[in-house]
């Protein structure tokens, strides 16, 4: 009889990922009452036909709290002089910081805090909300855009620096 495989450890998988270099985004929401944001590294697109984004949030993110009550996100694409926007959104907790006390940013749909700096950004209402690990992918189907000016998106590797405000 055939045994499965067994599954690798984190240090096993992060030699399959090193090298590897991907964008990362700032994720704002709100349940109504309070705003939240973070900086997100795993996000992808998960469907053509309809349109479909998947965000995956820490399982220990202030953000992620919010997230589970609220019916939306926004999704902003970063470029490489966006670093302070992604070591305040990735390097702060909201659980101590207002995030957005120095940031400019207006509602968007639903009240959702879109910034101002980020030309280029997606807001989508949660379809589902699925485990993940130590994370919950959020899958949504985008309700508005600004298309924005492209230019070179600031990446995982960009970000290293960055110490988290949570642990992942």
């Amino acid at each position: 009889m055939a045994t499965s495989p067994t599954s690798l450890d984190t240090e096993a998988f992060d030699a399959f990922l090193e090298g590897l270099d991907y964008p990362v985004f700032v994720v704002t929401t709100t349940d109504g009452r309070e705003r939240a944001g973070c900086l997100v590294g795993f996000t992808t697109q998960a469907s053509i036909d309809p349109p479909r984004l998947l965000v995956c949030l820490s399982e220990t993110n202030r953000t992620t709290a919010v997230a589970l009550t609220a019916d939306l996100l926004a999704v902003h694409v970063l470029d490489g002089r966006d670093h302070p926007l992604a070591a305040l959104f990735g390097g702060e907790t909201g659980d101590e910081v207002d995030k957005f006390a120095d940031v400019g940013w207006h509602d968007g749909p639903g009240g959702v805090p879109l910034l101002d700096e980020c030309p280029r950004y997606v807001v989508g209402r949660i379809l589902e909300r699925v485990p993940l690990g130590d994370h919950i992918g959020h899958l949504l189907a985008p309700i508005a855009l600004a298309a924005g000016p492209g230019g070179d998106l600031l990446t995982f590797e960009d970000a290293a620096d960055i110490e988290a405000g949570h642990p992942a």
